[in-house]
Parts: C-alpha cells; sequence; structure tokens
C-alpha cells in the first residue's frame, strides 16, 4: 500500500505567512535550495545557498579575529541580512541571531539551543527574541546528524516548513564539500530557514570531533 503523502502547508495552517528575516525571502510555492559548505574555508563557515537554477541567493561568511564562533549571513549581492555568534559559555550551545552587522541586544531576532544537553538524535530550538520566557519553542528542528536530515516545524506543532538532507555526488565527495538539499515550503522565509543549517552544521561540529 503506497504511503500517503505529506500535504504541502498552507499559509492558513500557520495563521499567515512565516516571516522572520523579511517578506522579500518568503515566495508563494515551494522553494528548493542548494546549500554548499565550500571546501578549504580558512573559516569553516564559508556556505553558498543557490536556487534550482543554481544562482546563488544567499551566502555565509565567517567572521575573522572573532573570540567566538561568529558569522554573518549575506544576500546576493553581498549585503548583510544576519549576523550569527555563538553565547559564550551556554551548556547547551546557544546560537544568538541578529539583524544586518550588528551583535546589540536590542536588535537580536532570535536565538537556537539543544534541547538538552546529551542528544542521540538532533532537536533545537528556536526562541523569537520576543520569547524571553522560552517556555515554549517558536521553531524546532529535528532529525538525525549521522544522516545528515532534518525538518523545521512551527512550535511544538507537526506543522512542517521545511525539510532538508545531505546530497552525495562523485564530484562534492573528492573535493570535500558537503551539499545539503532544502526544500522550503510555501509563504515561509527561506533566509531563516537557511541560517538554521548554518547553526545546525555548527552545533553539530562536536559530534565530528571539530569543535
Amino acid at each position: 500500500m503506497a504511503a500517503t503523502p505529506t500535504p504541502t502547508p498552507t499559509p492558513a495552517a500557520f495563521g499567515g505567512p512565516v516571516v522572520v528575516v523579511g517578506p522579500q525571502f518568503c515566495a508563494p510555492h515551494v522553494v528548493d535550495l542548494t546549500v554548499t559548505k565550500k571546501a578549504l574555508s580558512l573559516t569553516d563557515s564559508d556556505f553558498a545557498v543557490t536556487d534550482v537554477n543554481g544562482n546563488v541567493v544567499l551566502k555565509v561568511k565567517g567572521v575573522f579575529f572573532s573570540l567566538r564562533d561568529r558569522c554573518a549571513l549575506l544576500d546576493a549581492a553581498g549585503n548583510p541580512l544576519l549576523t550569527l555568534q555563538q553565547k559564550i559559555l551556554s551548556a547547551h550551545r546557544r546560537w544568538q541571531v541578529f539583524r544586518g552587522e550588528s551583535t546589540d541586544p536590542k536588535d537580536l531576532l532570535f536565538s537556537v539551543k539543544k534541547s538538552r544537553l546529551l542528544q542521540f538524535k538532533t532537536e533545537l530550538h528556536v526562541f523569537m527574541a520576543s520569547n524571553t520566557d522560552e517556555d515554549a519553542c517558536d521553531f524546532k528542528i529535528k532529525g538525525s546528524y549521522f544522516e545528515r536530515s532534518c525538518t523545521v516545524y512551527l512550535g511544538e506543532s507537526d506543522s512542517i516548513l521545511a525539510q532538508m538532507s545531505r546530497q552525495y555526488t562523485v564530484k562534492n565527495v573528492l573535493l570535500g564539500k558537503d551539499t545539503f538539499g532544502v526544500t522550503v515550503y510555501p509563504n515561509v522565509d527561506y533566509a531563516f530557514v537557511s541560517s538554521l543549517i548554518v547553526i545546525l552544521d555548527e552545533i553539530n561540529k562536536d559530534r565530528s570531533g571539530q569543535d
């Protein structure tokens, strides 16, 4: 018996578009992206996000001479959209994300942390800056590090916003590149989703001995 396909979420399922970085990054249709972690990067944090036509839509650049893990999400023209920074002395590997090039608390947009300290499978909780109590997460990332696949959910619900899986090609293996295929559902901010993929990769360095 064939499995019933998962229905594509509609804006009504979320009460409207899911906008975090900006409405210009929301499309009324499914957006398929490829996130490639560049080989031989000096900062180990350089990524390129391309669309189905191979056009670069977003870039991630590591920040040199930083005392903590830090990188910037840029648009295709190189304009800074977000600054991603690991919080010092955070047991749950918390990352904070700020607008533009700022790291000022007033410009905090959201933060991401492990749901628990010890994990066999990846589960990250995302809290918007306005959610100061953090009694419940605004978004959740669940998946398997070893399979390099994950799903982004709206809060504690089963509503899927995006899905990511690792892509294996002979070329990428030979070049030492990590490539992820990302499917972003309609009316969901793909710049926000891309930033989550970068943070997921950074947090999972713990398990691969790179941190």
